[in-house]
């Protein structure tokens, strides 16, 4: 067994463990973890106890997960948008393939938290060949995420056999893996794993982190040999009440994020995921976050704010005004507030 699998072994899963090493009700956590599993791994642990709320309040349950009367089972509709179990085809050239049903820590906020980590997800060779054959047999897909789950826990022989499989589809142009393990288990990126990664591009990831002290030096290590092996690294945030819901919090994560060689890719609005309410802020908080973000921070480090449309309508962006007239001339304000103009006709 290797140190990241000891350290996952290690992990967390009880109230009654949890009570041990962090405040908490017990019979409350155990109400809450009846429903939607516990798992928090002892490095993500560790930084909890170093970093305190942002980082417990994406870990530990709360009793209001049970309280939620605003949230659906499944926002996005990705069960109806399945022909086949555990793959999504909701964008006419883009399909989502779930191949992992653990994660190696249960996110308070996840959108899949009605079934990730629990028997209600069933993964196995069966479910990943439908999958297989149905990308095979829809030529209009061009490209393919993984996800889960968490694609990164499995084998490295396991999760080469799959990329093998993808890159035999001829239709088949870009693989992408969706991972939260360079943040929260990031000992998982082994040289090996990098290694044989390499070998299926073009293959990109993008991952999650939420707060800048989830950005640390074994998390850049994790990054850095990704990037090395030509991967290029994106990170999707989700906007998180009591997390990261002010400017100078995301300024911060964004800025660290490049300096690991990890483009901000999107900040999200919270899904409309049942038991995940007390995690959302109101639209506007994210647009005032970006209207201090633009303009002060690079380019590079600027993501896109967006919501994934509830009922499986895909993700919208969402960005402040600027444009307060346009015809003949586009009237617009600048980043400083100041008003400008620009001439809009066509000479010739």
């Amino acid at each position: 067994m290797t140190s990241w699998q000891k350290i996952l072994k290690n992990s967390i899963t009880t109230p009654q463990e949890l009570a041990e090493q962090l405040a908490g009700n017990v019979r409350e956590m155990e109400q809450v973890a009846a429903k939607y599993p516990l798992r928090i791994n002892p490095y993500y642990l560790d930084l909890i106890k170093k970093t305190g709320k942002p980082l417990y309040r994406q870990a530990v349950p709360d009793v209001r997960e049970l309280h939620d009367n605003q949230g659906m089972v499944d926002p996005l509709d990705e069960e109806n948008l399945s022909p086949v179990p555990n793959l999504v085809h909701k964008y006419p050239d883009r399909a989502l393939f779930l191949v992992c049903r653990e994660c190696a820590m249960y996110c308070r906020f996840c959108t899949r938290k009605r079934k990730v980590g629990k028997k209600e997800m069933v993964i196995s060779d069966r479910t990943i060949s439908a999958g297989l054959e149905y990308l095979r047999a829809t030529p209009e897909i061009k490209e393919v995420l993984l996800s889960g789950g968490d694609p990164l826990l499995l084998s490295d022989h396991r999760l080469d056999n799959l990329l093998t499989a993808l890159r035999a589809i001829p239709s088949l142009e870009i693989i992408r893996i969706g991972t939260r393990i360079p943040c929260t288990l990031p000992m998982r990126i082994t040289p090996e794993l990098a290694a044989m990664l390499k070998k299926h591009h073009p293959l990109y990831i993008n991952t999650h982190f939420n707060h800048p002290a989830e950005i640390t030096a074994e998390a850049a290590l994790a990054c850095s040999r990704l990037a090395d092996a030509g991967i290029p690294l994106g990170c999707q945030t989700v906007l998180l009440k009591g997390v990261n819901d002010d400017p100078e919090t995301i300024e911060n994560l964004l800025r660290k994020l490049l300096t690991i060689r990890v483009k901000p890719y999107y900040l999200f609005q919270a899904d409309l995921t049942r038991g995940t309410a007390h995690f959302r802020t109101r639209i506007e908080t994210g647009l005032e976050i970006m209207q201090q973000l633009i303009g002060h921070v690079s380019g590079m480090a600027i993501p896109t704010f967006a919501l994934d449309a509830p009922g499986g309508g895909g993700k919208i962006p969402l960005t402040p005004a600027y444009i307060s007239a346009l015809g003949e001339t586009l009237e617009f304000t600048t980043y400083k507030g100041i008003p400008c103009s620009y001439p809009n006709q066509v000479a010739f």
